[in-house]
């Protein structure tokens, strides 16, 4: 989520700390990985907040690596493809069924177990455990689908050219 190993480390400590203050306040209601869980990513989602977001104006050269990078227009920046897989992916979660996509988001987003979804969605343990299979699957397809969209994308326009 950081995308930095150092800063993982810092936060993986800080999420120790609150682990160690916030111990008592665990009622049981849901697994206690759960609720691990849940406190990492808001420890972590509290830090991006504090940090906030480093504007960059589109006009000027990029001096903060060795090597300067130029910002031409079309062209793809590679520094943004996690973004824009990150954007895929929100595609295809929202493509999903409804039911494969709450299984998939209990479990593999908020890290609920497969015996707390089936009690959430009154289904059974094998249910749950199917449909987050047939979700991934789902996903991969449509992912693979999506890259091989982007990827032809380019060859499309370099062909309205030739024909010019």
């Amino acid at each position: 989520m950081t995308g930095d190993t150092a800063e993982a480390e810092d936060l993986t400590q800080e999420a120790f700390l609150q682990l160690f203050r916030k111990i008592s306040t665990f009622r049981g209601e849901s697994a206690f990985t759960t609720w691990l869980h849940r406190l990492v990513v808001n420890v972590v989602l509290m830090h991006l907040r504090k940090k906030g977001l480093q504007q960059v104006s589109l006009d000027e050269v990029d001096s903060s690596q060795e090597e300067p990078v130029r910002r031409d227009y079309g062209d793809e920046d590679r520094r943004l493809m996690g973004s824009i897989d990150r954007l895929s992916l929100d595609r295809a979660i929202a493509a999903l069924p409804d039911g494969y996509r709450t299984v998939f988001v209990l479990h593999d987003v908020e890290g609920y177990e497969h015996k707390e979804i089936a009690e959430i969605m009154d289904c059974s343990t094998g249910n749950s455990k199917s449909q987050l299979h047939k979700a991934r699957l789902r996903l991969r397809q449509h992912l693979r689908d999506d890259q091989g969209k982007r990827s032809h994308e380019p060859a499309r326009e370099s062909k309205r050219e030739d024909e010019r």
